[in-house]
């Protein structure tokens, strides 16, 4: 048994009399599971609770599709339940896909890090049940980061997106029902939701230390390292290096064909950087940037969680990297897709200007006050 209990397994064993007589819709993924591996889709639905609707996030309620590719409206062939997707050109229910619901619940796996879209497709989920009337559950998990840290600036007003959506710092240090409550009471998105939640969890976890499975919440978080760095090197998704896709260990390995690996590693390993080293690396991801080139990067090998800061090691990556000319930021629809990562756009600046990262991240750190204060109103744990 797993030191941790569930939202998902708290609701069936003592709040099922909240569904009573309700119809419910689900938002989830292939990470709505209990201890056992157990899907919620089916748990619920075999519990005679009155499911009318699936509804799916980036890479869809099973699991079958890769990060950006549009998830479809489908049929689920284990149910035979209706799947609304909420990853394409709709992102945000509507109405009439929630004609037939009373109560929405939202249950899948975050990582703890605002770029992560699960994150807004539970948002613009819990306006939409707002909206319409609706009540709005969210089964609580473990934030696999724990819930100790926050690092990171706010979104600046112009640089939001879905990978951004609101003034959240690139490391939260809340579980995604905390997370629920926060942008409800400080942000104004939707009402306050009803939050299942968790037994035995402790803000000092890593998500090991609850025993449970790691199940990767997409196809480019395949463990909990991958997962501890990305509030770091998923910024490098903005740059034309690879961030690991194609290779076993996405956002791990960073690298690109015109960077020289022994001398990359040489010069952070260097830096002392706390928690990490840096091993010389040659890769040839199988797909996207740099498909089936040969490159040379670093691995990030986390040493000490308890100490790394993975936004301070990938601007000291990032500062690296720039020096070699053929490194660039990319633009996405006219904006650098860098600055919505980033959330503000004098990063970048600051980053080809050859700035200190120790004073980057400072200032970056500066901007998360507020945000750490009014989150301590609504923590759970």
């Amino acid at each position: 048994m797993a030191k941790v209990k569930l939202g998902i397994e708290n609701l069936l064993e003592n709040s099922l009399n909240l569904l009573s007589g309700k119809k419910v819709g689900l938002i989830t993924s292939p990470t709505g599971l209990d201890s056992q591996l157990r899907s919620t889709v089916d748990l619920l639905f075999r519990s005679g609770v009155r499911l009318t609707g699936l509804y799916g996030p980036e890479h869809g309620v099973r699991g079958n599709a890769q990060a950006g590719e549009e998830v479809s409206s489908s049929i689920d062939e284990t149910t035979g339940l209706p799947v609304y997707s909420l990853y394409g050109p709709t992102k945000k229910p509507t109405r009439e896909m929630l004609k037939d619901v009373d109560t929405l619940i939202f249950d899948m796996q975050d990582v703890g890090s605002r770029y992560y879209t699960f994150n807004y497709t539970m948002a613009y989920a819990q306006e939409a049940a707002s909206e319409y009337g609706l009540e709005f559950i969210v089964l609580d998990r473990p934030n696999p980061l724990g819930g100790m840290k926050v690092e990171g600036n706010l979104v600046q007003e112009g640089y939001r997106s879905f990978v951004g959506a609101y003034p959240l710092p690139n490391r939260y240090g809340l579980t995604i029902g905390e997370l629920s409550l926060y942008l409800a009471k400080f942000l104004g998105v939707g009402k306050d939701p009803t939050v299942i939640k968790l037994s035995g969890w402790e803000r000092h976890m890593y998500y090991e230390e609850t025993e449970l499975l790691w199940v990767p919440p997409s196809p480019n978080l395949p463990t909990v390292d991958s997962a501890v760095l990305y509030p770091g090197t998923c910024l490098f998704e903005g740059t034309n290096l690879s961030e690991g896709r194609g290779t076993t260990c996405p956002f791990e390995i960073i690298g690109a064909p015109w960077l020289n690996a022994f001398k990359l590693a040489d010069e952070l390993n260097e830096k002392n950087l706390p928690g990490v080293l840096f091993r010389p690396v040659f890769f040839v991801p199988t797909f996207s940037k740099h498909e089936k080139k040969e490159c040379q990067g670093v691995h990030v090998h986390v040493t000490n969680r308890q100490v790394l800061e993975p936004l301070r090691v990938a601007l000291y990556l990032l500062s690296a990297v720039f020096k070699y000319q053929e490194t660039e930021f990319l633009s996405n629809n006219n904006r650098y897709f860098f600055n919505l990562l980033a959330g503000d756009p004098e990063i970048k600046d600051q980053i080809k200007a050859g700035i200190n990262p120790d004073e980057i991240i400072d200032k970056m750190n500066s901007e998360n006050h507020d945000f750490q204060k009014n989150a301590k109103q609504i923590m759970l744990y």
